[in-house]
């Protein structure tokens, strides 16, 4: 540390040149950050889905729906704990902008197979007693600046009017990473004015198992049981049903590691020249380093440092502008139900602008260790 006024002497010779390798650094572990918080909002339900849940849909896809009296069906396997149910209502509110998930559910039994999406026990009564009564997430109040006690009207798009809600609860999610955009109202309500022809139909199971270890052939006796039939199933874990969720959007990590490794290559490329030509340009101080006394270890450790000086700074400015932005709000309104940074994601990005300042300053460093004192002061 007692070199350090030197290092940042070395650094401040070139004022426009260190702002804009600096800048670069930050340009890119910017551009990482909000890579990482993309890649994070779509494979959120895979991290956390439930080891002990299934989810049954349509053989033929999501959008299909499924008879409710597979319910009792289904509840009668030996291992299945619960079930509920939910159905999709794509309504608007507002303006088709402010989009956000509304789902019919089946209040008997959404909170005992979703234990952490929380909600106060008063709000929850209030809410089974009211049949235009809506549980929203604390994402979406926050969002719509709604609270308990608040009527809102959501124009249908599948099933057609105007749909009045009354606020009953907010509920809040126990861990970071939990949806907390949805907007949940009674399945009873939505049949009570759907078509005829939808009627007696939902959109999806969730089962609870007594053990995870029972899931595969719990699954298998699911869609065995309605193979053949009108409306036939596919089961699956939900973390197998929300990567595949996530692979419909595509390939979300291989297009974060392939943007990412032409940025870090081109930035590799850009502070290594940096450090070369400030090698270059210090070629006889560095020599009288050497004449009066400090070792080729020095000289190595000093060029070094400077490299990591950089990198560190850039990704220091670049990863806390990307965590700005991300406490100013979900720019995708409410596409991405999780916009957040993560701790893991910010560490990987200080570790690989460690590692390329390491390595961009690793051959100018070797090249001063070596320098000749005789051959550098010949050039002066």
């Amino acid at each position: 540390m007692k070199f350090r006024g030197l290092i940042f002497a070395n650094l401040f010779r070139k004022k426009l040149r260190l702002a804009l390798t600096i800048g670069s650094f930050a340009v890119a572990l910017f551009l990482f950050g909000l890579l990482a918080v993309v890649k994070g909002a779509f494979s959120q339900g895979v991290e956390i889905a439930g080891v002990d849940r299934l989810v049954v849909i349509n053989r033929v896809s999501l959008i299909q729906p499924l008879p409710f009296s597979y319910r009792d069906k289904i509840l009668r396997l030996p291992g299945v704990k619960l079930v509920t149910f939910d159905s999709w209502f794509g309504g608007i509110y507002q303006d088709p902008k402010n989009f956000f998930p509304q789902f019919a559910i089946d209040d008997e039994n959404q909170r005992q197979v979703f234990p952490e999406l929380e909600v106060p026990e008063v709000q929850w009564k209030a809410f089974l007693n009211d049949r235009q009564g809506a549980i929203v997430g604390a994402s979406t109040a926050k969002r719509f600046q709604w609270k308990v006690g608040d009527r809102v009207p959501i124009r249908g798009t599948i099933y057609a009017g105007t749909w009045e809600f009354n606020i009953d609860g907010i509920y809040q999610g126990k861990r970071q990473a939990d949806d907390e955009t949805q907007f949940w109202f009674h399945s009873k309500y939505l049949e009570e004015r759907a078509p005829v022809e939808a009627k007696g139909l939902i959109g999806w199971y969730t089962v609870k198992l007594s053990s995870p270890d029972d899931a595969l052939r719990i699954s298998r006796a699911i869609d065995e049981q309605f193979a053949n039939s009108t409306y036939e199933t596919h089961t699956d874990t939900e973390k197998s049903f929300a990567l595949g969720f996530v692979k419909q959007m595509g390939n979300i990590g291989f297009l974060m590691t392939a943007i990412g490794t032409v940025v870090f290559f081109t930035l590799l490329l850009v502070t290594g020249n940096t450090m070369a030509i400030a090698v270059r340009e210090r070629t006889a101080e560095l020599a009288i380093l050497k004449a009066v006394g400090f070792s080729d270890r020095f000289v190595l450790l000093m060029v070094m440092a400077e490299s990591l000086t950089i990198a560190v700074v850039g990704a220091a400015l670049g990863l806390g502008l990307a965590k700005v932005f991300t406490l100013m709000g979900d720019p995708t309104h409410g596409m991405l139900p999780l916009f957040i940074l993560p701790p893991q994601s910010v560490g990987i990005g200080l570790g690989i602008a460690l590692a390329v300042g390491a390595i961009s300053g690793l051959l100018p460093a070797v090249g001063a260790m070596r320098l000749r004192i005789v051959n550098a002061l010949r050039r002066v």
